[in-house]
C-alpha cells in the first residue's frame, strides 16, 4: 500500500510541475496581451477601470443630414413612383427591413404616401 501511495504522489507533483508551467506561459501571455500583471489574485488585487477609446459626440437622431437612406429613398420614389420597398433595397444595395423604419417617416414628414405596395411622392411631383 505504502508503494502505491508514494507512486500517486509523485505522478500528482509531476502533474503539477506541469500545470504550473503551463499557468506561467498563460500568464506571460496573457500580460502581453492586457499589458498588466499576471493578475493571479483578483480578490487582492486593485480594480481596474475598462479602458474605453474616445468617442466621437452622439448625434442628435432627430436632425436630417444630406445623404440619408430617406434622401435616397425619397430620390427613388420620385423616379420611379410606385416602387417598392423591396425595389428600394435593391437598387440601394440594402436589406429591406431597414426601408420598413425609414419609409413612415417619409411618410410623418409627408414627402411620400403609401398606395398599396408601392410609393408615391406626397407632392405629386
Amino acid at each position: 500500500m505504502a508503494g502505491f501511495v508514494d507512486t500517486t504522489v509523485a505522478e500528482i507533483d509531476s502533474r503539477l510541475e506541469e500545470l504550473k508551467a503551463e499557468m506561467s506561459k498563460l500568464e506571460a501571455a496573457r500580460s502581453a496581451l492586457t499589458g498588466r500583471g499576471s493578475g493571479r489574485s483578483r480578490a487582492t488585487a486593485a480594480p481596474t477601470r475598462a479602458r474605453r477609446s474616445p468617442r466621437r459626440p452622439a448625434r442628435s437622431r432627430g436632425g436630417r443630414r444630406n445623404g440619408t437612406r430617406g434622401d435616397q429613398a425619397l430620390a427613388l420614389v420620385r423616379e420611379r413612383p410606385g416602387i417598392t420597398i423591396p425595389e428600394i433595397a435593391s437598387s440601394l444595395g440594402i436589406e429591406p427591413n431597414y426601408l420598413y423604419r425609414v419609409m413612415p417617416n417619409l411618410v410623418k414628414t409627408g414627402q411620400v404616401k403609401r398606395d398599396g405596395q408601392g410609393w408615391h411622392p406626397a407632392d405629386g411631383k
